[in-house]
């Protein structure tokens, strides 16, 4: 009997990194201990915004240029923590905004006196940014460059003055910095000695007292040791401080509630009403809770979740958070705080905050930095992509294309209609995704933004189109025969119209629907462009036309016949054959002698330095001679039987041979490569019709 090898889950559990890192977290030392990590790293003393605009920049960067604008590209928001999984695309310009407005605050610029607010429409990642730097900032806690510590009091002793009432130890409620127990009249001393060969781009500062709570205390060991500063610091333990959003450890959100339930002991704390019985009175800090969002996301971040519509009440909080640093908890003094202050919010609410003249002091504390929908394809596709793919749809293919016509449904709902009439919606997009058009240059497409002021900040939003394709998924279609198509796609996307929450007028939807028409018609012109492309890959075939082409040009522009191999008689150049490879590139009847000619030089050029002419290297000429060959064997593939059903064994299996490339060279399955083909067949089948008409 075979002797099996059995699990040693202790290994698993007592990894040695783990124990390390562990250990590391855990560490506490003395108050001097903490003087000397300082004056080694003075780095460990930032204040909230420098830590927030390190740790961006901790992920690394690269740039590039758009219209001429160099653009920075920050991978801390391609969610490199969780492999993608907040990742943020398309933004890289309000990005670069957020970005800047943490350097400032970093710096003392002013801005770190500001409520940071995320504007945008619902779905444009608003609250993805807020989560990713939440998540950033409780990960950069726990690495060496962004370690940071806070203290705790300890009386295991005790002299029977109950300073910290039954308890032997009291951690610092608000998480403070161990600087902000130097007293004031030593600081100006200690910051002096803390930047002696300080090389960072920091001043060590200390600015702020401690909490309520700490005050007290502190205030308590001083009477007991009659002011000797030295032995009330002997009951000062520092210890690491890491960040957790789960623990309420500088990291707070708070979410507006109905306005019978809000309450604004949330932001600054309430009574601890068991305590009152040990300490004797409600006014005691150490009988407060201090355990509000303010209180808790001291030294870190708070967010604030769809932030104006909150009460009245407590957008006033936001005011003394924001320009003075300092909250109000009941019945106590005014305390410190340093955190940053994010909030979120959609167009309604804002234009309510733009028109309440009460709130100016708010709007004036403000930065508002717009998170609009993404007008790129590229961009849009990539959101889509990240949730549906192979690796996590099993069991059904993806036809190709159909996440790519979702998405560019989505980004023409957000575009603008061009002010230049010879331009179609459908080109503004693909100059937005940085395809060329002929008369455009990348000043024009600059302009084109420029007078879009409002452009991504309506329309359609991503989690509409997620849904819709969700629903393709698993709808009983897809999955009868396996593979979900973009019509499939494009038909749950009109469907959801009529009862769509965001869009209120028939206009509107009306409106929708004609784009999913313009979408329809480029999907038509790009599969059967990929049918062609998958028809004309005989190499051999393209060269062959492309040898008798070049025969009959020379023999053209040198004025002499062609020797016809068949019968061996010579003939005058094939005019037919010229002018129907000529005329799919939209050379004029007026012009064809200017090509010709620039044909034969370019060949003579290449003959001159040794080197043999190549069709692949005139891309114009490629591209005639693919089509020209697509013409001539959709014939002999003879495509339209398909649509009735009626095929022939070599004609078979020559489209076996295109299904076959279409699943090889354009991520086709064995379903949607059929479909695909039926689709371009009847495309044809039409076009035969009306020419015959």
């Amino acid at each position: 009997m075979a002797q099996t090898t059995q699990t040693d889950w202790t290994k698993l559990v007592t990894d040695g990194d783990l124990v390390k890192d562990f250990r590391n977290y855990h560490w506490e030392g003395s108050f001097f201990d903490y003087l000397d990590i300082v004056k080694k790293n003075p780095r460990v003393a930032r204040n909230a915004f420098q830590r927030m605009y390190d740790m961006i920049l901790s992920w690394g960067t690269s740039s590039y240029v758009e219209y001429k604008k160099n653009i920075i590209k920050y991978n801390f928001f391609e969610d490199p923590i969780e492999h993608g999984k907040d990742a943020v695309f398309g933004l890289d310009v309000p990005l670069m905004k957020l970005v800047h407005f943490f350097k400032s605050a970093a710096y003392g610029y002013g801005t770190e006196k500001r409520v940071l607010l995320l504007h945008g429409p619902v779905g444009s990642a608003k609250s993805t940014i807020a989560r990713l730097l939440k998540k950033g900032i409780e990960r950069y806690s726990r690495t060496d460059e962004g370690a940071m510590y806070t203290f705790k009091w300890i009386d295991r002793e005790g002299t029977g003055d109950n300073i910290l009432g039954n308890a032997q130890e009291m951690p610092c409620p608000m998480h403070e910095d161990p600087l902000r127990l130097v007293p004031e009249e030593m600081r100006a001393r200690f910051v002096e000695e803390l930047n002696k060969g300080n090389k960072t781009e920091y001043r060590v500062t200390i600015t702020g007292d401690v909490c309520p709570a700490c005050r007290y205390v502190q205030r308590e060991f001083l009477r007991r040791y009659q002011g000797d500063f030295t032995q009330m610091l002997k009951h000062v333990k520092v210890q690491r401080l890491v960040l957790s959003e789960k623990d309420r450890v500088g990291i707070g959100t708070f979410q507006p509630k109905d306005e019978k339930n809000q309450d604004s002991t949330e932001l600054t704390g309430d009574i601890n009403y068991r305590k009152i019985a040990e300490y004797g009175s409600d006014s005691d800090p150490r009988a407060f809770n201090f355990d509000g969002e303010f209180n808790i996301a001291n030294r870190g971040i708070v967010e604030f979740i769809e932030v104006l519509k909150l009460d009245v009440a407590f957008l006033y909080d936001l005011l003394g958070a924001s320009q003075e640093h300092k909250i109000k908890p009941k019945k106590f003094p005014q305390t410190d705080i340093d955190e940053v202050i994010i909030g979120h919010t959609n167009e309604p609410e804002f234009k309510k905050l733009q028109n309440n003249e009460f709130m100016e002091a708010l709007r004036d504390r403000t930065v508002k930095i717009d998170i609009p929908y993404i007008t790129k394809l590229k961009q849009e596709t990539r959101i889509y992509e990240k949730d549906f793919n192979a690796n996590k749809i099993k069991g059904k293919h993806i036809a190709p294309h159909t996440v790519e016509v979702a998405a560019m449904w989505a980004i023409l709902t957000r575009l603008e209609q061009p002010k230049k009439a010879n331009l179609a919606l459908l080109q503004k997009l693909k100059l937005y995704d940085g395809k060329t058009l002929s008369g455009y240059t990348e000043d024009n497409v600059k302009e084109l933004r420029k007078e879009a002021v409002r452009e991504g900040l309506e329309g359609i939003s991503p989690r509409y189109v997620q849904d819709k394709i969700s629903n393709a998924l698993v709808n009983d279609k897809s999955g009868e025969i396996g593979c979900v198509n973009p019509f499939m796609v494009m038909n749950e996307l009109e469907g959801g119209l009529k009862h769509h929450a965001l869009v209120g007028s028939d206009e509107k939807r009306r409106e929708y629907r004609e784009l999913l028409a313009v979408v329809k018609q480029e999907y038509e012109d790009i599969v059967k462009n990929e049918v062609q492309r998958a028809i004309s890959a005989d190499e051999d075939g393209i060269s062959k036309l492309c040898a008798n082409y070049v025969d009959n040009i020379k023999a053209y522009t040198q004025r002499e016949k062609v020797r016809n191999k068949y019968t061996g008689q010579d003939e005058e150049p094939d005019e037919r054959l010229m002018r129907s490879i000529e005329e799919k590139i939209d050379i004029p009847e007026s012009r064809k002698d200017d090509f010709r000619r620039e044909i034969m030089n370019y060949i003579g050029a290449l003959a001159i330095e040794g080197r043999t002419f190549d069709y692949k290297t005139n891309e114009r000429l490629h591209k005639a001679l693919e089509l020209k060959l697509f013409e001539d064997q959709k014939d002999t593939i003879k495509l339209t039987s398909l649509v009735s059903n009626v095929v022939d064994r070599t004609t078979q299996e020559k489209i076996d041979v295109v299904k076959t490339r279409l699943i090889k060279n354009h991520g086709y399955c064995e379903i949607c490569s059929t479909d695909v083909l039926n689709f371009v067949a009847s495309i044809f089948a039409r076009g035969d019709v009306k020419r015959r008409s």
